[in-house]
Order: structure tokens, then sequence, then C-alpha cells
């Protein structure tokens, strides 16, 4: 993977991106690839306890997504009906706020809006949408994350508890039994009055894995990671994740001439994808950092030989395909051009950098090198 076409998919992606969480998902993606020092996925992304502090204007990710931030509305971006999607900028919104107080405001803003306005599951999980209760994987990749880090900035143990509670919440409602015939462990992409799809959407399993991975690395990385409740919530955190890479995995082995997984996971009719395959790697080699005793070579494994598929689908100028319509989730013409598919080979590479980085020096260093 070339300096240029790395490049040339980051080129492409903002480019495409024109949606709420097309907007935060890139910004995350920028700020990984730039700046992982300064994610949660770095060393010490809390120094002292606090949320670092990163000039915008030297700061690509952040120079990026700030016009594309409101300050002077509950919500951090228009969402279309739509609540867990502007909370995909609350993490950038936190970190520009550390040198612009309005920004600060307006996280704080749109994390109440999420715990005080939005409907609610009978459960009590938070819905992805504003007029009705009703329960998107996706959300887990938008909202979450950003309640994780606000509780780092506002130093709220108990709102961390939340973030994750949140997480268990929807595997509560959307994840498939493990003891079901297909796709154990996976979940459906959404349940509610107004968009049902029980569908095992390939790229909603990975919002969710990846957005859970996110909140886990918050938790473990944060000041309260001692604290009882939040590290049993990192544990089920972990076993949530796991459980739906090892559903993708379990899938992906019962076809192998079928180099990617398929737009929906267990149905051998629709085509292979390169936006759920290459986020659910992303999560791979993120978990196999995270947590190494849980995610060992199996899941490297997995991830290299999606890596390299996936890498064999990107053309010179930088665009992933055959992609889903983000969309039309429902759409069989395998798609040329998809905002989140950059986004996601750009957390791919971030990923797989990282990782390899930790590999080696674990190799000719000494062992707390790895912890």
């Amino acid at each position: 993977m070339s300096a240029e076409l790395i490049n040339n998919i980051i080129t492409q992606g903002q480019r495409l991106a024109t949606h709420s969480w097309e907007y935060g998902t890139f910004a995350e993606a920028l700020l990984e690839w730039y700046n992982p020092d300064a994610s949660v996925f770095g060393k010490n992304p809390f120094p002292d306890g606090k949320i670092p502090v990163l000039q915008v204007d030297e700061t690509r990710s952040l120079s990026y997504v700030q016009p594309h931030i409101s300050t002077t509305s509950n919500t951090l971006v228009n969402g279309d009906g739509a609540a867990g999607d502007p909370a995909s900028l609350g993490v950038s919104a936190i970190l520009i706020g550390q040198t612009q107080s309005d920004f600060l405001s307006a996280a704080d803003r749109q994390v109440q809006h999420l715990l005080n306005d939005v409907p609610r599951w009978s459960n009590g999980a938070i819905s992805h949408r504003e007029s009705v209760a009703e329960l998107w994987a996706d959300f887990t990749y938008m909202a979450p994350p950003t309640l994780a880090y606000w509780a780092i900035q506002t130093k709220d143990v108990d709102l961390l508890s939340q973030a994750i509670q949140q997480c268990a919440l929807y595997r509560d409602v959307l994840g498939v039994p493990s003891n079901a015939e297909s796709a154990a462990g996976l979940w459906h992409h959404i349940i509610g009055p107004q968009s049902q799809d029980p569908g095992i959407w390939s790229t909603g399993n990975a919002w969710a894995a990846a957005g859970m991975s996110r909140v886990l690395a918050t938790a473990k990385k944060s000041q309260f990671a001692n604290d009882g409740k939040v590290k049993d919530g990192m544990g089920k955190l972990t076993s949530i994740i796991r459980a739906i890479l090892d559903g993708a995995i379990a899938r992906d082995e019962a076809e192998p001439n079928e180099p990617l997984l398929r737009n929906y996971l267990n149905d051998t009719t629709w085509f292979g994808e390169l936006s759920g395959t290459t986020l659910l790697t992303a999560t791979a080699y993120r978990m196999a950092r995270l947590q190494p005793s849980d995610f060992g070579s199996k899941y490297t494994s997995w991830a290299d030989s999606k890596r390299q598929a996936i890498t064999q689908r990107i053309s010179s100028d930088g665009l992933l395909s055959p992609v889903i319509n983000p969309l039309n989730w429902n759409d069989r013409t395998p798609g040329k051009e998809s905002p989140e598919a950059q986004s996601f080979a750009v957390l791919m590479f971030a990923a797989y950098r990282d990782f390899s980085a930790v590999s080696r020096r674990c190799q000719t260093e000494t062992e707390n090198v790895c912890d």
C-alpha cells in the first residue's frame, strides 16, 4: 500500500462525503491515520486523564470537519431525522472544544439531547431515530463513542458505564442468539416500526463492532479502567465484538471461493462487497491490539487475507468497488463509489499499520511493550 494510494483513497473519501455520519466517520478516519496518538487507539490518548489538546489548523481531521459542525443547535449537524448520526461528530467537536469553547458547548448539547430528548426502546436503548423508538446497528458507531469520550471530558464514570451499557442494550435487541442455526452472534440491521430490516447486513455488523471497539479503547485507556462496573462492561464489550467477528469469519469460511463478505452475511444470493468487509477487517486488527489474549492468530490471519483481497480491489485513483449503495442497502447492483467504504479503507490501513508496528516491537523488545 503506497503513500500515493492512501492519499488517493483519502481524496476520494473527502469528495464523496455529503451526509452527517459520513463527515463524522471520515473525520475519525483522518484522525486515526494522521494523528494515531490522539485517537483512542493510541498508547496514551488521555494524558493526565484529559482530552488531548490539538491545534485545529495543524490537525487535518479537525480542520476538515470543523465547517460541518453546528455550534448553534442541539445537534452537531442536521441528521435528517436520525438521532444517532449527528453524534458521529462528537469526538471531533470535543477535540476542537479544547481550544474553542463554543464547540465544547455544542458537544455538551449533543450529549444532553441524546440522553434526555431522544426516544428510547423499552429496555432503555437510545433510539437511532428522532421521531420513534427504532434501533439501527449503525448507531453503535455514532453515539456510544461520543458518550464515552464526553465521559472522559467531564470525568463522569457513570456516563462511561452508560456508554458501554448502550452497546449491550443494542445487542440485546439486535443480536442473533448464540444457538441460532445461522448467523449466531451477528446482528440484525434495524428493529423498529419505520424501517425494519431484520437482515444480517454486513456493514451494520461492521458499524457495531467497530463502534464498540472505540468505546472499549476509551474505557480501557481511561482513569476509570479499574472501576468495577466499567471493568465488567469492558468484558461484555469484548465478548460481543468477538461474537460478531466469529460470526463473520464463519460465514466467510463457508464460502472459500468468495473473497469478500456478502452484503447480507448469511444470504449467498448477494454479491460480496467491500464496505462491511473492510470495516470488520479494521476491527479485527484493533481488537488484536486491544485484547491480544482474546484475539489471536485466528483473527489476524483472517484480517490479513481480507486486507489483501480488499487492496486488490482498490483502483489506482483510490476508489473501492464493488460496494453496497450506502443509501439503499437492498440495491442489488454492485456500486462503484461509497463514501463509507473510503473511510473504512483508511481505518483499516491505520489499524493494520498500528498493529504491525506493535507486533514488530514485541518481537525485538521487552514484553511490556506489548501491554
